[in-house]
């Protein structure tokens, strides 16, 4: 599978990653749907670092179609109630 963070790069997982990925999107769908700002950063920011350690960032000269595209780092917790809610990112 291939994820992008956008303004980042792309990284490839496992589909094996895909049900931990799964976990912590929920995780910040919770937070972003309960309001709970302070738990957000948190949230988010264990996303992305689970996709950091467990892909593989691609290099600028492979282009491949993103299977999932998460929001930039500096993603502001207003923002994350456009894109977290729902089903949120990561369909299941």
């Amino acid at each position: 599978m291939i994820v992008r963070i956008s303004g980042e790069g792309q990284y490839r997982l496992d589909d094996s990653e895909s049900q931990s990925l799964n976990q912590l999107e929920t995780v910040v769908v919770s937070a972003v749907e309960g309001g709970v700002e302070d738990g957000f950063a948190d949230a988010f920011g264990a996303l992305l670092d689970f996709i950091r350690a467990h892909g593989t960032l691609l290099g600028d000269e492979e282009i491949e179609t993103s299977d999932l595209i998460i929001p930039p780092a500096d993603l502001t917790f207003q923002e994350a109630g456009e894109e977290f809610t729902g089903e949120g990112l990561i369909p299941e």
